[in-house]
């Protein structure tokens, strides 16, 4: 028995996007596109993540990344056998799993690659790793304008060896932001610094969905396409891929029910039947990812219609007016995705709670079943 909601999980739409971005790619750079790399930290975004990764493997990713060695670590429980990125930063009980798991592990600080290096050691192995470099993002990573002094002891360390060099954009989604042009300036600058300190026969990456779309310049050896693989183009830069939604998200009427004009509906009181009207209650709530700002603002399909969320959404529930459509319990209700000839999409939705697609995908919750399919 699973829950009315469910998230329906496309893998056949995944490995599309995932072949749509390399040919969009050779299409710009021939035999010299960058490889791609499959995404899949905060459980590929709400998806699954060891469905999703084996899907983008499968559909040419040749490395997968995730947030932390956790993630990490369930992959390779999943039996994923491809090299795995870890992005975030690792704190000494994390040392273990990198070398038990056969990791490749991002130092962003002098600290962590002493770590790393008195760890290997030990182990008498030689690890490769990624090294973050901030390039104006100001969260992890080496700082672009201090690597000639704090590299050096880096590139020494014995047991350690250079795989790749990254960085984090804060704004490739808005065209023609400063801060974007500046941050792949300080990558360039940084990538001749790692040249001059003699560091050789490492991959760059940088791209992430908007740069990947707006900046060939960005590209590198590999690109990092996040929300874009799995179906959603930043705004500015939509259509020029052809990704298909990956997730839908849908449950069914539980209860058809007439409210009297001067009723309230839900907690508070705050919608209150200006007309007789009827109410559909649908068992998906907050704590399936619904945002409780959709109160008053979104809607769902029903019969192939938009119908408005009513009354506030409660943990469990929601609340719909279906007046004047023929709903019975058991119809199916489309919180994202399509229905006959209508569609919500995540992206749609977020703009009606101003908040982003990513965190739209990685709320939907954990009691929510993903069913997987293949189109």
């Amino acid at each position: 028995m699973i829950r009315q909601t469910v998230a329906h999980v496309d893998l056949g739409a995944l490995a599309h996007n995932a072949r749509a971005i390399l040919a969009f790619l050779a299409s710009q750079r021939g035999d010299a596109a960058p490889a791609l790399v499959g995404v899949v930290k905060a459980d590929a975004y709400g998806h699954g993540g060891a469905e999703a990764a084996r899907a983008l493997v499968d559909a040419g990713a040749g490395l997968l990344a995730c947030a932390d060695i956790e993630e990490a670590v369930a992959l390779r429980r999943a039996a994923l056998t491809a090299p795995i990125l870890v992005f975030g930063a690792f704190s000494l009980g994390d040392l273990d799993g990198i070398f038990e798991y056969a990791l490749t592990p991002t130092l962003s600080t002098p600290t962590a690659a002493r770590r790393l290096q008195d760890a290997a050691a030990r182990r008498d192995v030689r690890l490769r790793y990624h090294l973050g470099v901030d390039t104006g993002m100001n969260r992890l990573g080496f700082r672009h304008d201090n690597l000639p002094r704090t590299l050096p002891a880096v590139l020494a360390a014995p047991n350690l060896e250079l795989a790749g060099v990254y960085t984090h954009f804060a704004s490739a989604d808005e065209p023609g932001s400063e801060l974007f042009a500046r941050q792949q300036r300080n990558f360039e600058a940084a990538d001749r610094v790692l040249a001059s300190l003699g560091a050789r026969g490492y991959v760059r990456h940088a791209a992430n969905s908007g740069a990947l779309l707006a900046a060939p310049a960005s590209w590198f050896d590999l690109v990092r396409p996040g929300l874009l693989v799995y179906g959603i183009a930043p705004s500015a830069f939509e259509g020029r891929v052809p990704v298909k939604p990956v997730m839908s998200l849908r449950s069914r009427v539980a209860a058809v029910k007439g409210v009297r004009p001067g009723e309230s509906i839900g907690y508070g009181g705050r919608f209150i039947a200006r007309r007789p009207t009827a109410m559909a209650i649908v068992p998906a709530g907050y704590a399936d990812g619904l945002d409780t700002r959709l109160e008053g603002r979104g809607a769902v399909l029903v019969r192939g219609r938009r119908v408005p969320i009513v009354g506030a959404v409660s943990m469990d529930m929601i609340a719909l007016d279906v007046t004047g459509l023929a709903v019975e319990p058991g119809d199916e209700v489309v919180i994202t995705g399509r229905q006959g000839d209508e569609e919500i999409t995540v992206a749609e939705m977020a703009r009606w709670v101003s908040t982003i697609p990513y965190e739209l995908l990685c709320r939907v919750g954990a009691r929510v079943e993903r069913v997987y399919s293949r189109s």
